[in-house]
């Protein structure tokens, strides 16, 4: 999995509303033809004209490009094959062309946001989510109940690679 902060101002309400957590924005990394790829629900990134805010898989330096992150990280999953079966719940996702969730609505996977993505994926692939976080965001523009990067973050699975901040 990887990591940003972001630099607009969504990854700046992402980082206010979740106090604790040095990152905005999550992502899987995907094996793609020999590739590494990142395949993550992300609004305001278009790759073309008229382009939907949608799951996109793309390689690592553009999730991490200078543009889009101020820091980041890279962390693995301990149990490698559950990893690899995530890595494929994420490839399925994006290859049914699912858009992002604007209402951050993880009770309906036809949308997705970010960390919504990668907690099902990870649930998907028999990770135990029934201690991620839900957090009340109740902002003048958002009011729901969603799980933050930093809810992923602090699962008891993950193993930290690298980090910058």
């Amino acid at each position: 999995m990887v990591f940003r902060r972001g630099t607009g101002l969504a990854s700046q309400a992402v980082l206010t509303a979740d106090r604790g957590g040095h990152y905005s924005h999550v992502g899987m990394v995907v094996d793609s033809c020999g590739t590494k790829m990142v395949v993550h629900a992300v609004p305001g990134e278009p790759d073309f004209w008229g382009d939907e805010d949608r799951v996109k898989m793309e390689p690592a330096e553009l999730f991490f490009a200078r543009e889009r992150a101020a820091a980041g990280a890279v962390c693995r999953l301990t149990d490698s094959v559950r990893a690899a079966r995530a890595a494929e719940v994420a490839v399925g996702v994006y290859r049914r062309h699912v858009l992002f969730d604007h209402d951050y609505d993880d009770t309906d996977t036809t949308r997705m946001y970010c960390s919504e993505l990668v907690a099902y994926a990870l649930q998907r692939a028999g990770y135990d989510m029934t201690a991620v976080g839900r957090h009340q965001v109740d902002m003048p523009f958002l009011h729901v109940s969603c799980i933050f990067p930093s809810d992923i973050w602090k699962m008891p699975f993950v193993t930290i690679v690298f980090r910058e901040f």
